[in-house]
């Protein structure tokens, strides 16, 4: 099992801001093979932003490519997300996934912290 823990409120930014969100894993973290972010509006399916796994592959949305960055600290088992000129469709629910090698079917997910890019 694995517990995965957002830091930061709720972010409102304006247009064009810059946002950071942080995460954490704790548990069976020695499986952990990905570790990303995902974002979900009301009435959509959940969303890959960026990914990143233990041999450093990273995956971007098309929609946030060239204005986001994910990184990680494989051994403090957390991983971070920078995202640049913000536009108010990136508006939405923030949630910080993995997947360990342990139990390759389950998703892990954080508690989602939402973010709200005013225009």
């Amino acid at each position: 099992q694995v517990a995965l823990e957002e830091t930061g409120g709720a972010l409102v930014q304006a247009e064009g801001g810059s946002l950071s969100l942080f995460c954490a894993a704790s548990g069976s973290t020695f499986s952990i093979n990905a570790m990303g972010w995902y974002r979900q509006v009301p009435g959509k399916q959940r969303e890959l932003v960026a990914t990143i796994t233990n041999g450093g592959i990273i995956n971007y949305a098309d929609s946030v490519k060239g204005r986001c960055a994910i990184s990680r600290d494989s051994a403090k088992n957390t991983v971070y997300l920078q995202m640049y000129s913000l536009k108010p469709e990136d508006t939405a629910v923030y949630y910080c996934h993995c997947k360990t090698e342990e139990d390759p079917t389950t998703d892990y997910w954080g508690q989602g912290t939402q973010v709200t890019v005013s225009s």
